[in-house]
């Protein structure tokens, strides 16, 4: 958090766990926020969830909740319940949850105690039901054309997308409502379903139209593009490489560099195409990536890289992501900085990817569990040492 970012003064109240929400939280706070967790004592569901340091601790937990304050207090109690409302309509009436249930949290009674309240709840679906993200995934459609073109059944991606885009467009959310209550004085009732998230973004880009009006839908297709040119290589070292060629000169580089060009043009009278239309490239993919796939496989990978960077040809490397660790893209990345975290050591994190007036904000560590309990209620609520110690002492809090 810093004292130049744009929402710096502004304090937000989490009580979440998993991606979504907790991303939101990291997000407000690289944007210069100070955001409180609040999680029942012992932890949310989350605290522990892989992978982890050797000693123990979530890699994942302290990953999502870097700069963040953090509060334990018994969500079930009358006393723990009023505390947390207190933490939000006392500091700048802002709450994100996810949590399901806590009809507390509601925004109907936090408005009865602050009008101009934001209330930010993330569900599963739109109906209320729970869902998450690879649930929420197998029922939009992108399992069924993830995968190798001749693979019968769903195919699940790692990347928690729905989560992540939920969590961007909650913080999204939260930034518009601050700025409206600026002007208008008005609180707001945010709420936003996971899976309308995927539906919204599979819709956003054709692939819920493209059946409705034309009666046709997407098909896998392995690793290449649909409706452009893309297609992995390896080389005969072994480096596999993603080539994309999306415009007419990216495609002749390509042509150009693979010495492949009389058989192009042979291949383009013969069938009566135009290689210079991405529909024609993309419809005659497989016989044109026959052509390049000789080039790639009488060269090694280094040989690949230094004659495709003198090009306008888009590639890159196939990498683990502990190549990518050790890769010049996150040593020598200003997005990236070092960071001692307890309970896991020193790494490279990132901070903010948005550069504001050239600078990355860089991320500071996430707090052990609670670490912040006693502090956050005295300076945001006013409370005594003697109160901390007589809700420590009812279970209340843990400190």
């Amino acid at each position: 958090m810093g004292p130049g970012l744009p929402l710096a003064g502004l304090t937000v109240v989490e009580v979440s766990s998993f991606v979504a929400a907790p991303l939101c939280g990291l997000t407000l706070n690289q944007l210069g926020a100070q955001v409180i967790r609040i999680d029942p004592i012992g932890g949310a569901a989350d605290v522990q969830r892989w992978p982890l340091a050797p000693d123990g601790t979530s890699i994942y937990w302290t990953g999502l909740n870097k700069g963040k304050r953090s509060a334990t207090i018994d969500l079930r109690s009358t006393q723990g319940q009023d505390l947390i409302q207190r933490l939000i309509v006392e500091g700048d009436g802002i709450v994100v949850t996810n949590a399901a249930g806590l009809s507390w949290l509601g925004h109907e009674q936090l408005a009865e105690k602050r009008p101009d309240v934001i209330t930010v709840h993330l569900v599963g679906r739109g109906d209320g039901s729970t869902g998450v993200d690879y649930t929420v995934n197998a029922g939009v459609g992108f399992p069924l054309v993830t995968g190798p073109s001749d693979h019968a059944g769903p195919i699940n991606h790692v990347l928690p997308a729905w989560d992540v885009c939920c969590g961007l467009y909650a913080a999204l959310s939260v930034v518009a409502a601050v700025h409206r209550r600026a002007c208008a004085g008005v609180g707001a009732r945010i709420r936003l379903a996971l899976e309308d998230v995927a539906l919204a973004t599979a819709g956003n880009l054709g692939l819920l139209t493209e059946p409705q009006v034309a009666g046709t839908q997407r098909q896998r297709l392995g690793n290449a593009i649909y409706g452009q040119y893309g297609q992995d290589f390896t080389t005969c070292d072994g480096v596999r490489f993603m080539v994309v060629a999306l415009t007419n000169r990216h495609f002749r580089d390509l042509v150009e560099v693979t010495g492949t060009g009389a058989a192009v043009s042979t291949l383009a009278d013969a069938l009566g195409v135009d290689f210079a239309t991405e529909g024609d490239r993309y419809r005659y993919r497989d016989v044109l990536s026959g052509l390049f796939a000789a080039w790639f496989a009488d060269h090694t990978g280094d040989e690949v890289v230094a004659t495709l960077s003198r090009t306008t040809v888009l590639f890159e490397r196939y990498r683990t992501f502990a190549e990518a660790a050790t890769d010049p893209k996150v040593t020598a990345n200003p997005v990236f900085s070092v960071l001692n975290q307890p309970g896991v050591g020193q790494y490279l994190a990132p901070g903010l990817p948005v550069a504001f007036d050239g600078v990355h904000g860089a991320s500071t560590a996430a707090p052990v569990l609670g670490q912040d309990t006693a502090d956050v209620l005295t300076r945001q609520l006013g409370l005594t040492r003697e109160d901390i110690e007589r809700l420590a002492a009812a279970k209340t809090i843990a400190c």
